[in-house]
């Protein structure tokens, strides 16, 4: 008994001498972990170091409310606390710090110095620093009742404009057609339902609209947009309840013939939103969606302005806290021509297929163009559900941006091949392949596969091989390149690179990873695993206009930079062998672009079909077509066009009197 009365007596008395020898608490410890948490904003954990006067007056549901709505409503990112290192004045039980804030705004930077009184404390059995909080802790002008208001002001976004200066996307007037739902007739079927018949709407969408959680009976809620030449607005608004005040949006004049180049704009979405934090977006903002509305977004858009102020409880503007200016979007000049765009969307109408314009001596992108189109202006006046779905349902896939994708190029990659054989020495212009028949292979090793070409000339030269678009001579001309060297030339083309444009283009590929002896022998041709766009199949064209330099395409007018791509890519001796070639492929008779022949504006171009197998045995595969044509006489405008599905409808020759009719329409 004895003994366990001396252990319990030096426990306490170890005891003792520990809690009088641990440090007490220091204020400016406290102060440093307050700030941190602020910084972090853990207004919980911030709640919890209050004093418990301070916590009698504010609740902790309350206190982190407030927070969190000043903090969400004026933006603030990039938060930055510091604390004094030694008290501004400290007692036995009170202390005393200055602190510093930072943040970002919506409206800009928001910087301030203040104070913190604090208090120690019992906390359990041992003590605090406690914060003795009030509202000046948000912003040293604030007091109990204040409010913090914060708005932004959206910045008119720029227009986007072609070479001339004329709007290929500008901010238009359109009529928005609403309704008011106390002034609508008893029986209110009678304005819904032919509205919706107007509107390419249902009832039930415009019944969505006006049973949304803010309409009033007294309020005007908007269904959809007209546009200002639309005749039947007159019809609209004399139905009962109707109104259509006129109101800014965003206009596409060439609406399907240019949809893919321009995009669209549209309310920006919470994931959006997210990405765009900082930026001065607000949940009611619109965002370039696709195209060059997406591309140049952060210039056509400009920059929010902003101001967060503090009002009294009587909503008087007590003091101004940040404020930054709009700035208005900038407009982007392209290199589009207007009329160029228009001329091809024309005679690609009703045709699956897509085509690039260049200026083959500036690389100046004139026109891009896709076929089946959509109209851009469904989307800033308001697109129905049904339109949406019938998009969505669509086998020609009208959405599908098919000039930044990749093809098989076909013939049309017979000159780079030619080219590349010329600069390697292993193809002689003048030798004579004999060949007879349409059909060769290298040896037995093939199997069953061979190369067959349309035309069976027996004594193909060069030019030849280009006017009758000879498939067995280009096959022989690769193997005789050899796979290295043929990829090697095909890169100083561009393939495998992105292409120095705005735009986002798909690269071209050759398919380097490996080519068995078939699949180099096809790629001579344009088939294989060669994949151009229209636009870098265009531009590979420009060594023959430019002394063998590959020219650098250019979308945005005022982008600084060099005009060549690549210099050198081939030889003036090899440029003028082409050249003079695919002269011959449209003025000979016997060439495959002879109907586009024109004496007093003479072309020079290639032909081409892509058979797109899923084996080498598919006997019933598509078949895309190809033409690239530009005018010898003044090379002021290259042409490339693919329309899909072109068997049975003449091949390659059924694109050749649609592209020139459109040198026709924009150089006669």
């Amino acid at each position: 008994m004895k003994n366990l009365y001396r252990v319990l007596l030096l426990a306490i008395l170890c005891l003792t001498v520990l809690t009088s020898c641990s440090e007490p608490p220091k204020p400016k410890d406290a102060i440093k972990k307050y700030m941190i948490l602020w910084e972090k904003q853990d207004f919980e954990s911030m709640y919890d170091m209050l004093d418990s006067k301070s916590q009698k007056q504010i609740a902790k549901k309350d206190f982190i409310k407030r927070y969190k709505d000043i903090y969400g409503g004026i933006e603030a990112a990039n938060l930055s606390l510091k604390s004094a290192e030694k008290a501004k004045q400290e007692e036995d039980e009170k202390a005393k710090f200055a602190y510093s804030v930072k943040m970002d705004t919506l409206a800009g930077p928001i910087q301030y110095k203040h104070e913190v009184n604090m208090k120690l404390e019992e906390e359990g059995d041992s003590e605090a620093w406690k914060i003795e909080w009030n509202p000046s802790h948000i912003f040293p002008q604030m007091e109990e009742g204040d409010k913090i208001s914060a708005s932004t002001i959206s910045p008119k976004r720029g227009a986007i404009l072609d070479q001339k200066g004329d709007p290929l996307a500008f901010n238009g007037t359109a009529y928005e057609v609403s309704i008011v739902p106390k002034e609508l007739p008893e029986d209110q079927s009678k304005t819904i339902v032919p509205l919706a018949k107007m509107l390419g709407m249902t009832p039930e969408e415009i019944q969505a609209k006006l049973d949304q959680p803010w309409v009033k009976p007294e309020y005007s809620v908007p269904i959809k947009k007209m546009e200002t030449n639309n005749p039947k607005i007159h019809d609209a608004v004399a139905l009962e309840g109707v109104k259509s005040p006129k109101v800014e949006t965003r206009i596409y004049p060439l609406r399907e013939a240019a949809a893919h180049l321009t995009g669209y704009i549209g309310p920006v979405n919470a994931e959006e939103l997210e990405k765009l934090k900082g930026k001065g977006y607000t949940a009611q903002d619109w965002v370039g969606k696709a195209g060059l509305e997406q591309v140049y977004e952060e210039q056509l858009r400009g920059s929010a302005g902003g101001v967060i102020k503090i009002l009294t409880a009587e909503k008087e503007e007590k003091a101004v806290l940040a404020e930054n200016e709009v700035v208005n979007g900038k407009d982007v000049k392209t290199t589009i021509n207007n009329e160029v765009q228009n001329s091809i969307y024309a005679q690609l109408k009703g045709d699956v297929g897509t085509a690039s314009a260049i200026h083959p001596k500036t690389g100046e992108v004139l026109a891009l163009v896709n076929s089946p189109s959509y109209n851009p202006n469904d989307y800033t006046l308001g697109l129905s559900d049904a339109l949406q779905k019938k998009w969505a349902d669509d086998p020609e896939n009208p959405k599908m941006n098919r000039f930044k994708y990749t093809y098989a190029p076909g013939s049309t990659l017979k000159p780079l091949t030619a080219a590349i054989g010329l600069e390697n020495g292993t193809l002689n212009p003048s030798d004579v392949m004999n060949v007879k028949g349409k059909t060769w292979q290298q040896d037995k090793s093939w199997g069953n596969y061979t190369v067959t070409r349309v035309s069976a000339v027996p004594n193909v030269d060069l030019e030849k091989a280009l006017i009758y678009s000879d498939n067995i001579y280009f096959a022989q001309a690769a193997l005789e390149i050899g796979q290295e060297k043929f990829v090697s030339g095909l890169k100083a083309f561009g393939f495998g690179e992105e292409l120095p444009v705005s735009f986002p283009f798909s690269q071209s590929s050759i398919g380097e990873d490996g080519m068995s002896e078939v699949q180099l022998a096809d790629s001579g041709y344009g088939q294989g695993k060669i994949q151009m766009s229209a636009l870098h199949l265009g531009i590979a064209y420009t060594p023959f206009l430019n002394d063998g330099n590959l020219i650098t395409p250019k979308l945005d007018q005022d982008k600084p930079g060099s005009a060549i791509w690549k210099a050198n890519v081939i030889s003036a001796e090899t440029v003028k062998i082409i050249r003079d070639d695919l002269t011959k492929v449209v003025s000979s008779p016997n060439g495959t672009a002879h109907e586009a022949y024109m004496a007093k504006l003479p072309l020079a171009g290639k032909t081409g079909t892509a058979e797109l197998k899923a084996s080498k045995e598919d006997k019933n595969g598509k078949e895309l077509g190809w033409f690239v044509a530009y005018n010898n006489e003044d090379p002021s405008l290259l042409v490339t066009m693919m329309i899909e599905d072109v068997k049975g409808r003449g091949g390659s020759h059924y694109l050749v009197p649609k592209v020139k009719k459109v040198f026709e329409e924009n150089l006669q």
